[in-house]
């Protein structure tokens, strides 16, 4: 299963911040480690045409010469830096890489990733450039040179909180379906109009959170015939996340993202994913949740494997 990483691109970022800009080093050294199944590759940066399919040129260029507004940059949460503008590109380009994989193998992901806050002209909440809109929309066009019928994209995003960004950026547009599963009364506090949206109440547990999973994929495939799913597998429902205000446990978030690949797996759809949110108030934690993930889409990927033999 091929995971693209960008680790290398560190943001010095203020004692105190409160982004766990460490987890990514850790995941990939475990992945590494404990799961030779795994092929690492390091993301090429997303061009600034692949950013323009999703992104103003205004915005672009912004990012990359530091002359963004800087209530903009505040709204990231991020200090600009030659390293972020960099480490934002190349967070674009690993998804983008995951899901041309994906749609060769059936399964690949992007260690980092998941940045939905981002609208075309503006970032916010960690999110500089949106790494699933833009590559959504690049494989669309990479599938219209060779094939009649366009590709639909699925967004499952199961963050814990809203992608509002996504959620803009593809409203009234037939071919991408977004669904999002966040907390009712968690970060926006201002939410755009996803395609179906699941708001779930503080302190739900694992039981009526499968619940409403199991209804909302439903409702996905009964609505819309995805050729590609990009699946957002933030690790902040977790019970012992800083930010995430929902209780699942360690069980329940491995049955949730069972769940998604089993879905994905059972209509012979190619899934990519991303890592997204993730706040653990132990660093170790978030990447746990992170390496169970992996060890589930592993499972799928060698059933991908099988069937092509």
């Amino acid at each position: 299963m091929r995971v693209f990483y960008a680790t290398q691109y560190v943001l010095s970022l203020p004692q105190g911040h409160r982004f766990p800009m460490e987890k990514y080093r850790l995941l990939r050294d475990r992945l590494a480690a404990e799961l030779p199944e795994v092929e690492l590759g390091q993301a090429e940066p997303a061009t600034d045409g692949e950013l323009a399919l999703v992104h103003s040129p205004a915005y672009v260029a912004g990012i990359q010469d530091g002359s963004v507004d800087p209530r903009i940059l505040r709204e990231i949460g991020f200090p600009w830096s030659p390293a972020m503008a960099d480490r934002a590109r190349r967070s674009v380009g690993a998804t983008i890489s995951a899901c041309r994989a994906a749609l060769r193998d059936g399964i690949a992901a992007n260690i980092a990733g998941g940045t939905h806050h981002s609208y075309p002209d503006k970032g916010g909440g960690f999110c500089v450039f949106n790494d699933a809109a833009v590559a959504a929309r690049l494989m669309q066009a990479e599938w219209a040179r060779t094939r009649r019928r366009p590709l639909q994209v699925a967004i499952v995003d199961l963050d814990v909180h809203q992608g509002n960004g996504t959620a803009r950026i593809f409203q009234g547009d037939p071919s991408v379906f977004t669904l999002s599963l966040h907390g009712e009364k968690n970060f926006p506090f201002r939410k755009e109009a996803s395609d179906l949206d699941v708001e779930l109440p503080d302190g739900c547990t694992d039981e009526p959170y499968q619940q409403a999973l199991e209804r909302a994929l439903d409702e996905l495939a009964a609505r819309f015939d995805p050729g590609l799913v990009i699946y957002l597998a933030g690790a902040d429902p977790h019970e012992g996340d800083r930010l995430g205000r929902l209780k699942l446990s360690w069980d329940g978030l491995e049955a949730r993202d069972r769940r998604v690949f089993d879905w994905a797996w059972s209509r012979g759809l190619p899934l990519a994913f991303a890592m997204a949110g993730g706040y653990g108030h132990r660093i170790e934690d978030t990447v746990q949740a992170q390496v169970n993930t992996f060890r589930v889409a592993l499972q799928y990927a060698r059933r991908w494997q099988n069937r092509a033999r």
